[in-house]
């Protein structure tokens, strides 16, 4: 019984211990900033978490873009498992991939803006081309998009949106660490009490074990008389 419960500990202890490496790898989608500095760079935002729910998968992304003033969006970029390609003159050399890496499951779809200009003022949109594989060789095809209204000023400020972003992200790291410091406190009062009842076990072990050669001995020496 005592080897049962250790068994069960360490169990415990492994379980907790990838729970806890899974919570620090969370996604969190986190809107893009809408306003660059003429001349400087820019990141523009655009993650899309996968649900729980969701298997592996891969995804291809697609960057559009439309000026201000125009009517329809054009093509400027496009990743996927050989890399990126910029697919419009006005941002040839001035767009690198700031998104995920090292894997075709991508959830983090950024770019870079080198050298933003007045005319990059406008709407972006980001889509995710992303197939899912499920068992039996099932592929599921989804897409989703995200938009960004962009503005470039000579110089920066500090808008409301800006601020309110800010405050946003702080809070939700604040309460994605509260969050794991009570699911870490959960796993080790569950170790502590799965520890306590190891010993209870092994001592009553020892006892019986203990008692039952202390009544043999007994019996020998009433055998011997």
């Amino acid at each position: 019984m005592a080897y049962k419960a250790v068994f069960h500990l360490l169990i415990l202890a492994l379980l907790c211990s990838l729970f806890v490496g899974e919570s620090n790898g969370a996604c969190a989608e986190v809107d893009s900033d809408t306003e660059a500095v003429a001349g400087k760079g820019f990141k523009l935002g655009c993650i899309s978490c996968k649900r729980r729910s969701e298997v592996e998968g891969s995804a291809t992304i697609e960057w559009y873009f439309r000026a201000k003033g125009e009517a329809d969006f054009v093509h400027i970029y496009s990743y996927n498992e050989d890399g990126g390609t910029v697919e419009h003159d006005h941002f040839m050399d001035r767009v690198d991939w700031n998104g995920s890496k090292r894997s075709m499951d991508i959830q983090d779809a950024s770019i870079y803006l080198l050298n933003v200009t007045f005319n990059d003022s406008g709407t972006y949109r980001c889509f995710f081309n992303r197939i899912l594989s499920y068992d039996n060789d099932f592929e599921y095809n989804t897409v989703v998009s995200k938009v960004v209204h962009l503005t470039v000023v000579a110089k920066a400020t500090r808008g409301t949106a800006s601020i309110v972003s800010e405050v946003m992200m702080y809070v939700s790291i604040i309460g994605l660490q509260v969050w794991l410091l009570i699911e870490m406190i959960y796993c080790y009062r569950k170790i502590a009490a799965a520890g306590e009842e190891a010993l209870r076990e092994a001592a009553n072990a020892e006892y019986l074990a203990i008692a039952s050669e202390s009544k043999d001995n007994m019996a020998g020496v009433q055998v011997g008389e």
